[in-house]
């Protein structure tokens, strides 16, 4: 299986996906020689394999079909869960706040279906890794699973183990926890991140967040950041735009810190975590 998101045409073993009337839509891989069928009919892989991405198709019985490269939030949406997963929203503001891309070195702790560790291990490229723990061997074979059907297994390296006990990693770029009390972790996490480096927290509820907050003050970590993600759709109609009846609200708040070293200076003291608002212009 490829996912293949840098050619032209549709290959054989590729990763592929097919949106049908009112946006239903398929992950499927191609196999020369098998077949796709649905409720709205049977599409052959052979009639796909060879054609420009964005073809529009038919089924046998003449249904509609338009076949893309899937995207990363396809992928996401697509991916076999027993966890509520991370939304696209609160990763792409992960990765923006913290930094991750090509060459990164990423812990993330609670590895879960395996939706946040796909979106790092895409991210980081084949220069990168991802060190990702899990308590749970039913989650941590599913998240497996998942990586090997995008290609990106071979990015993480995944770990059966309690945080209660440390990280074996030292000096990592970003750390990401998902796990049900992050405070209890955070000692842990400072060993881990190296110095200037980011820490990452999706938290459900405020006072867990409140817990967290404390504890990273604790720890040394500045430059301390709470957001929560909204996002709302439009109606794509020239004459009658407007939003779409539902929105995407809240899905937990994300926290954000950065490990500092402290001066021996007896003046020495962590900056004032309350943000001006306005312009950073003085």
């Amino acid at each position: 299986m490829t996912w293949n998101l840098h050619t032209t045409h549709v290959q054989d073993g590729d990763l592929v996906l097919l949106v049908g009337q009112r946006h239903k839509h398929y992950i499927i891989t191609l196999k020369a020689g098998m077949e796709f069928q649905t409720h709205r009919g049977t599409l052959k892989h052979d009639d796909l394999i060879g054609l420009p991405w964005g073809t529009q198709i038919f089924s046998h019985n003449g249904n509609p079909f338009y076949i893309y490269s899937p995207s990363l939030a396809d992928v996401l949406r697509d991916m076999p869960r027993n966890t509520q997963i991370l939304y696209p929203k609160d990763i792409g503001f992960i990765f923006m706040t913290t930094g991750v891309g090509p060459g990164s070195t990423v812990l993330e702790a609670g590895t879960g279906s395996g939706a946040m560790t796909t979106a790092l291990a895409y991210a980081v490229g084949e220069l990168g890794k991802i060190y990702s723990y899990e308590v749970r061997k039913p989650m941590q074979k599913l998240a497996q699973k998942n990586l090997r059907r995008l290609g990106l297994a071979e990015r993480v390296d995944f770990k059966m183990r309690d945080i209660e006990e440390g990280f074996d990693e030292t000096d990592v770029d970003i750390l990401f926890l998902d796990v049900q009390a992050p405070h209890d972790y955070i000692p842990q996490a400072r060993a881990a991140i190296k110095p200037g480096g980011f820490f990452a927290s999706l938290v459900p509820t405020s006072n867990q967040v409140q817990h967290l907050l404390m504890a990273l003050n604790q720890s040394e970590f500045a430059f301390i950041e709470v957001a929560e993600i909204m996002l709302r759709h439009y109606k794509p109609q020239p004459a009658r735009l407007r939003p779409t009846d539902r929105m995407i609200g809240h899905t937990g708040y994300l926290v954000f810190a950065r490990r500092v070293e402290m001066s021996e200076n007896p003046h020495a003291e962590l900056p004032n975590n309350e943000q001006e608002t306005g312009s950073n212009d003085d």
